[in-house]
């Protein structure tokens, strides 16, 4: 149903988009004869720089760098405004002081602290000194933010935002449109790529297969297109991917259906690794039974938690802060509630959160998105009832690895850092490490705004519009058309739904809040097995016009991929028993060996300085709120 109104949705863009082809700049082509194209044939495309992704750090990173008069490939899988940011909800963090005597300095120390000491400090400290130039941008571009009697940006509390580091109370920084802030966000950034149209060119229902490297530098993408069953080669001296999370690698997660982790998986299978894969974030408010997401800004309009004693439980696990502590704090509370006996329902598995008590005018004016959504995924009139809320898989802080320019690096044998030429990725598909091992609230449309908008001003600083692509082998995609063929024609006994679920289910089960080496091994194992069944699976639709059970196929061969990164790094991420002076603080980067499910480990070493000497390194101790 969703794939059918994508299609119906991209149509009139893609015949426009279509007939904007025929330009002087822009090079068709059909490709040489190969053994592999023979019956696939591939046209190619050749523009200054690609991004892949229509999300908000996609659209972002393509009109910064259509502004600068790039001609910029714009590829998504589906239509931009459908893109996952539209589900986020409480707002995006930046220290305006609107509300509160804030600092940009107490955001710092609000994520560092928050990241557990695990996110890189010259990341960060660009993240949230850039936050209030970029929240004006969108302002400028016509982002319809709540607003203040007196005209200013409203700004709520979020979770584990603080003023004077720490000392000064909960802050009120999270800028918001409502409870509908992605939504506000993705529609201000698509009319701004439309505003470049002659620049930024669509390519909407582009399915990509694979990213295309050449002697370690990336050089493009392949992909295959949806609405006529042809195949594309896009040619370009820059890509920057931005293909959003992979939160459908778990069965309960507030992540939309599309979130298969596509991106990590183009590189992973680039011999490249993923960062930090075992910091999953689980949100505490997802709706139970549903797993829909309730914002934490009901939070901060002052909704509270309950178990089924009616207390308010919180207060015992983050005597400060307490609801509107740090998710992870939350989501642990949660769950040790649950498992002593102290749970609501018939079950006792999950617990309440309670906003009757707010004023009922404030809950349409500020959460009006809320109240629809309790009613239909919970039956409950959030005027009246309690919502029923359980910790649900929301955000993966790791990604391909960037640095604070967007840049994609890997380490050598010896450890040492490298930046992969021509490769760049941001949004929730990279890990520029700026949430370490715990994202705060409000903290991801932020982090998608910045690195996709440093994207595009780095390739800028580094290329110029015009100049030459790179000359590539044909032989550079044969191995993914291979792969692509196999999977087309593949006749096992397993149903891709059927493997799908198998492995959502162990993903649940072997790493959810609480983890514990025995299960990891066993999940280890077990997604190892899966890999293996994949190669009996099951294609019962041979077409390549909108074949969604092929599509569905490739999703799941890059969602496997995602897991294997994730149960591997969990299963080798100790648990810290040491002084905090000991915390044992390294990136965990993760290289899958071959579809057999098999993984190495590396390391790289956390960022503790700055940028600059405008604020000081935050040094470890011990997280409490």
């Amino acid at each position: 149903m969703n794939r059918l109104f994508a299609k119906r949705a991209a149509q009139p863009l893609s015949r426009m988009l279509l007939c904007s082809r025929v330009t002087s700049w822009l090079q068709v082509c059909p490709a040489r004869n190969s053994s592999c194209q023979e019956e696939y044939a591939l046209t190619d495309h050749k523009f200054d720089a690609i991004v892949i992704g229509a999300g908000g750090a996609g659209m972002r990173a393509g009109f910064g760098l259509a502004e600068k008069g790039f001609k910029t490939a714009v590829i998504s899988k589906l239509f931009p405004t459908r893109s996952h940011t539209v589900a986020a909800q409480g707002g995006v963090n930046a220290a305006l002081a609107n509300m509160d005597k804030d600092d940009w300095k107490f955001h710092f120390y609000d994520t560092v602290k928050g990241s557990d000491w695990l996110g890189d400090q010259n990341a960060i400290h660009y993240m949230c000194r850039e936050a209030e130039k970029a929240i004006y941008e969108l302002d400028m571009y016509g982002m319809p933010f709540s607003r203040r009697p007196d005209g200013r940006i409203y700004q709520r509390p979020f979770g584990g935002q603080t003023l004077d580091y720490g000392k000064g109370g909960v802050a009120r920084r999270a800028c918001a449109c409502a409870d509908r802030t992605g939504h506000a966000l993705i529609h201000t950034l698509y009319g701004q790529t439309l505003k470049y149209a002659d620049c930024c060119h669509y390519f909407v229902d582009y399915f990509v297969l694979d990213l295309i490297m050449s002697r370690g530098s990336c050089v493009g993408c392949l992909a295959w297109k949806l609405d006529d069953g042809t195949f594309h080669r896009f040619w370009a001296n820059n890509t920057v991917v931005a293909a959003g999370g992979c939160g459908r690698v778990y069965f309960s997660t507030t992540a939309g259906h599309t979130c298969t982790g596509d991106g990590n998986a183009w590189v992973s299978r680039q011999e490249l690794p993923l960062m930090d894969m075992e910091f999953v974030q689980f949100h505490p408010t997802g709706i139970y039974g549903a797993g829909c997401l309730i914002t934490e800004g009901v939070r901060g309009e002052g909704g509270f938690f309950l178990n089924s004693k009616g207390e308010r439980f919180m207060e015992r696990y983050a005597p400060q802060a307490k609801d509107l502590a740090s998710r992870d704090v939350v989501a642990r509370a949660m769950t040790m509630e649950v498992l002593a006996g102290n749970g609501c329902g018939p079950l006792q598995d999950h617990v309440h959160l309670q906003l009757h008590h707010i004023d009922p005018k404030v809950i349409r004016e500020r959460l009006p998105g809320i109240m629809v959504t309790a009613r239909i995924f919970a039956k409950v009139d959030v005027t009246k009832e309690p919502v029923p809320v359980l910790p649900t898989v929301h955000y993966i802080m790791g990604g391909i690895p960037t640095n604070y320019k967007g840049r994609v690096i890997t380490v050598d044998e010896n450890g040492c850092e490298q930046e992969v030429k021509g490769l760049y990725s941001c949004g929730e598909t990279s890990c520029a490490s700026v949430h370490g091992a715990n994202r705060l609230g409000a903290n991801s449309l932020l982090d998608l705004i910045i690195f996709g908008r440093v994207c595009a001003h780095d390739i800028a600083e580094n290329s110029c519009p015009g100049d030459k692509p790179p000359e590539v082998d044909d032989r550079a995609t044969e191995k993914s058309m291979e792969n692509f063929k196999w999977l087309r024609n593949a006749n096992g006994d397993t149903p891709t739904a059927c493997l799908r679920a198998e492995l959502q289910r162990t993903m649940t089960k072997h790493a959810a809040v609480f983890r514990e080496g025995k299960l990891l091994k066993k999940g280890l194992l077990k997604v190892a097995e899966l890999c293996q069944q994949f190669k009996d699976i099951k294609i019962t639709d041979r077409t390549l016009v909108w074949n969604t059970d092929l599509v569905e196929t490739l999703e799941l061969q890059n969602m496997l991929a995602n897991a294997v990164h994730i149960i591997t790094a969990m299963e080798n991420r100790k648990e810290k028993k040491k002084p905090i002076d000991e915390h044992w603080r390294k990136h965990t980067m993760t290289y899958v060996l071959d579809n057999a499910g098999c993984a190495s480990v590396k390391y790289r070493p956390v960022v503790d300085t700055t940028l600059d000497d405008s604020v000081a390194p935050i040094p470890p101790a011990p997280r409490t709120y």
